[in-house]
């Protein structure tokens, strides 16, 4: 039987070339949207690839659409064998501005922020916990950013150290610390959690200078996808290596 994944924001950029490239490993994708119409329409872009792909309206921060999505997938296959928590936000600063937002970001961006890269994973994940349970070899990949590692930002010869974003970037040192923590909680099931870190990817987020295509940039992300009973779990990865949290 195909394995079964699951991918949030995959309408374009990253989320779109992970479910390609799963897609074209044999995966089944059911890709999400925050549109029924953006949603369908990529699953037909891969369907007019041979791929196996379905499709369902999601915006993570909707409880009524994460329960449909539960439904979904429970009817149809009876179980989930990879998630991936792609879909996010960054709206308080320009990536491309060098600068500290800390004095002036907003409680709503802030909010705002959470909502979409923090608390909307998780409450996904919750309630995909018990399908992910009935696959013989879960995988779950929450997509950070090397912009949430501490010791990167304490570091002042840091490349990051000018770049801070507060809302962004705390979000997803928090989705860090959920990967950890829940790759803790999983540990004598057979599932791996991993947070991935794309790299600076040439997306609507990261911008037409960003140095990597977006067929490398979804490259860790697939990679932790198909993690052997070997594999890490409970890091921090890019392309391979382990990054400092």
């Amino acid at each position: 039987m195909k394995k079964i994944v699951l991918i949030t924001g995959a309408a374009k950029g990253i989320g779109y070339e992970t479910a390609l490239q799963l897609g074209k490993k044999g995966y089944t994708v059911i890709v999400t949207a925050r549109s029924q119409e953006k949603s369908d329409e990529t699953a037909a872009k891969l369907k007019a690839m041979n791929i196996d792909a379905y499709s369902c309206k999601l915006d993570v921060t909707n409880a009524d659409d994460i329960a449909n999505l539960f439904d979904f997938v429970t009817a149809k296959f009876g179980k989930l064998d990879v998630l991936v928590n792609n879909a996010g936000i960054q709206i308080d600063n320009n990536v491309f501005v060098q600068g500290n937002t800390t004095e002036s970001v907003s409680q709503d961006i802030l909010k705002k922020t959470f909502d979409s890269n923090f608390f909307g994973p998780i409450a996904l994940t919750q309630k995909m916990l018990p399908l992910i349970r009935k696959s013989t070899a879960g995988r779950i990949v929450n997509v950070s950013s090397v912009l949430g590692s501490l010791a990167l930002h304490s570091m002042a010869d840091s490349p990051i150290y000018g770049t801070k974003m507060l809302a962004y970037n705390s979000s997803k040192t928090a989705l860090n610390q959920f990967t950890l923590h829940l790759a803790a909680a999983v540990k004598d099931a057979n599932i791996k959690v991993n947070s991935a870190h794309p790299g600076w990817v040439k997306t609507d987020l990261g911008g037409e200078y960003a140095p990597m295509a977006v067929e490398q940039g979804a490259k860790t992300i697939v990679d932790l996808c198909q993690a052997d009973e070997n594999g890490t779990t409970g890091g921090f990865i890019h392309l391979g290596e382990a990054l400092p949290w």
